[in-house]
């Protein structure tokens, strides 16, 4: 039988692959972009990441398990779905596009999103919401240092 942490963990990772759509050009266009003299820690940003990730993944099966398969808990159930996608659409869109304007608005609209969910999964489990506390400590951290790549990088806001 398939468990719901085992569902709950693939479409994560399924979503999570879709960060790795760019083109080595996309890849160079980013790399040459000036950084904020502060930004020290960027290396450490994909594991910061995969925690606050496997934290909303767990999040997600307390949810699911609190009362699984009801109308609400598959409503909550997309909206981690839609976090995710816009979490991992920042990366192939605003490489895409050469946009840090762009990446900045897919961040902020995830520090929302993650709002909304927090305020959805509260009356559910205080665990569960705990667990998505990470994403909201950090996502204005990732969104803040991409608007201030704007102001580095006018030709590619």
């Amino acid at each position: 039988m398939i468990k719901s942490w085992m569902v709950i963990g693939g479409v994560a990772f399924l979503v999570a692959l879709g960060a790795n759509i760019v083109t080595p050009g996309d890849r160079q266009w980013f790399k040459h972009l000036q950084r904020p003299r502060w930004l020290t820690f960027e290396k450490a940003i994909p594991i910061i990441w995969t925690v606050i990730f496997i934290c909303a993944a767990w999040s997600a099966y307390i949810v699911w398990e609190k009362d699984p398969g009801s109308n609400v808990t598959w409503l909550i159930m997309g909206l981690y779905l839609l976090l995710e996608i816009f979490t991992i659409a920042y990366t192939p869109v605003m490489f895409r596009f050469r946009s840090l304007k762009l990446g900045t608005i897919l961040g902020g609209t995830g520090f929302i999103i993650s709002i909304l969910l927090i305020l959805a999964v509260l009356p559910v489990s205080g665990w569960a919401a705990l667990l998505l506390v990470p994403y909201l400590i950090w996502s204005p951290i990732g969104t803040y240092t991409t608007w201030e790549m704007m102001s580095l990088n006018p030709q590619d806001a």
